[in-house]
């Protein structure tokens, strides 16, 4: 069974919850699992070849203004995983503004991420009005894509109010 992040592009394994153990390829804005990276880091490594994306083939970039300059290219192209990283990028900087520009843009075009992290931003009021139907609309959004947090926070949700069969489904 895949998870809400869907499988490797390269393997077709699920990827894995856990955020540690896979790349995003800013060029093509791909999630790669570490094996597959690390596979063809090795590939590279041994045949002396120039770094490139396991995916889309393109040289790999290595500074941050290379780096960022291809994420607004992804953006531009409205790709909803280059939105949410920059998202997350202007959220933790305290642009929440921003962050909630990039996150409404990724959940409209169905980044399950981006939907759980408008859910955050409207629990605790980051940059927008607190609002519960809001951040249950966008939880229930993310669990329906099957992210967990989602799934938990609104069993937790649920539970607190007295709802415990709903809870516990």
């Amino acid at each position: 069974d895949s998870s809400h992040l869907g499988d490797c592009p390269i393997c077709c394994l699920p990827l894995p919850l856990d955020a540690e153990k896979s790349v995003i390829m800013m060029c093509c804005s791909k999630v790669i699992c570490d094996g597959c990276d690390y596979a063809n880091q090795i590939r590279e490594a041994d045949a002396s070849l120039q770094q490139r994306c396991p995916f889309c083939r393109k040289a790999l970039v290595f500074t941050d203004e290379e780096r960022n300059k291809q994420k607004k290219k992804r953006i531009e192209a409205n790709d909803p995983v280059a939105m949410t990283q920059w998202g997350k990028k202007q959220y933790v900087k305290g642009n929440y503004s921003s962050a909630f520009e990039y996150f409404t843009r990724a959940a409209e075009l169905g980044d399950v991420l981006a939907h759980y992290q408008l859910a955050l931003m409207h629990h605790y009021g980051d940059g927008v009005e607190k609002d519960k139907g809001k951040e249950m609309y966008h939880l229930e959004e993310a669990a329906i894509g099957g992210h967990p947090y989602a799934r938990y926070n609104i069993g937790c949700n649920e539970w607190n109010n007295g709802h415990t069969e709903r809870a516990v489904k």
